[in-house]
């Protein structure tokens, strides 16, 4: 329990930007019209590159034998890039939806 509160009492700034952003977020999300839900979300999507860029930084930082952050750390580049290959599909796919159709009459 002394180690919990330790842990707390140094990354406290920490935590409270997290409950911040939190707290935001909850707000934003909840004023956005339905309307706009895909196209926020495939923005947010794409913008998980910074995830990409972090767990980059952290392999390569990482002790060659500290198995456990090397495996983090490759874990969050591939679920990253799934995320911002998802993103620009979604994108992809909503604009289609606002092409026009030459062919047809």
């Amino acid at each position: 329990m002394e180690a919990v509160l330790n842990w707390i009492a140094v990354n406290q700034q920490i935590i409270y930007i997290v409950a911040l952003m939190i707290f935001v977020g909850i707000e934003i999300i909840g004023r956005v019209p339905s309307v706009l839900h895909t196209p926020l979300m495939s923005g947010a999507n794409a913008i998980h590159g910074v995830v990409i860029i972090g767990a980059i930084i952290v392999m390569g930082r990482a002790e060659h034998d500290n198995y456990l952050a090397l495996s983090l750390g490759f874990l969050a580049v591939v679920l990253g890039t799934l995320n911002v290959v998802g993103g620009f599909v979604v994108t992809d796919r909503m604009l289609e939806m606002f092409k026009s159709k030459k062919g047809k009459p």
